[in-house]
């Protein structure tokens, strides 16, 4: 897991107007909430600057992240930001608290691999990935910081769907606990232009 560090400072003010003058002094108003229940939602504000930085690796969505507030150190993901359309300005991010006992859904990346030693690719088949995430449900000691898709037994014109990522015990996908149904594509093997002609 990547180690982020989000340094928070407590808020009061709320509403439009509040989160426009945070926003106009380089800040991006946020909610914490979630965790045990005893603690209650807190808004916040984080440095604008940082969190664009932190957003730049792509591991800060599918990662367990150390929020700073008020001397305090808690561990959180990210489960919404809303970004400018087209400054580099985040407008509002949500951080929930975890738990070692409380399971998370989170989003973390597909990796595809062996596609190279496949019976697909030395009939010239080329892969092409409709989906590089995935929303996964574990408990934080079980978040892995990618799944992946093992291509090495790929067939011409193969589709590949959730059910052929390998997962980590303790890691469900979600669509998959609604049934069958949603064992959405992921990828799939096809026959370039030329190729088979070529045969």
């Amino acid at each position: 897991m990547s180690n982020f560090v989000v340094n928070a400072v407590a808020r009061e003010d709320e509403g439009k107007g509040a989160s426009r003058r945070l926003r106009r002094e380089g800040l991006v108003p946020g909610i914490l909430y979630g965790g045990d229940k005893r603690k209650k939602p807190a808004a916040i504000s984080v440095q604008n600057n940082e969190l664009v930085k932190m957003l730049a690796d792509n591991t800060f969505f599918s990662s367990i992240l150390t929020l700073k507030l008020d001397d305090k150190e808690e561990q959180v993901i990210i489960k919404d930001l809303q970004r400018h359309p087209s400054k580099p300005t985040v407008l509002h991010a949500d951080f929930q608290r975890i738990t070692k006992t409380n399971k998370i859904k989170i989003t973390v990346p597909i990796s595809f691999a062996g596609f190279e030693k496949s019976a697909a690719s030395k009939a010239a088949c080329k892969f092409a990935a409709e989906k590089n995430t995935v929303e996964i449900l574990c408990l934080p000691s079980d978040l892995p910081e990618s799944v992946e898709v093992n291509l090495s037994a790929c067939q011409s014109d193969q589709v590949l769907h959730l059910s052929d990522i390998s997962l980590p015990a303790g890691v469900e996908i979600v669509a998959l606990r609604r049934g069958e149904d949603h064992d959405q594509g992921i990828g799939y093997v096809y026959a370039p232009r030329g190729a088979r002609a070529a045969k």
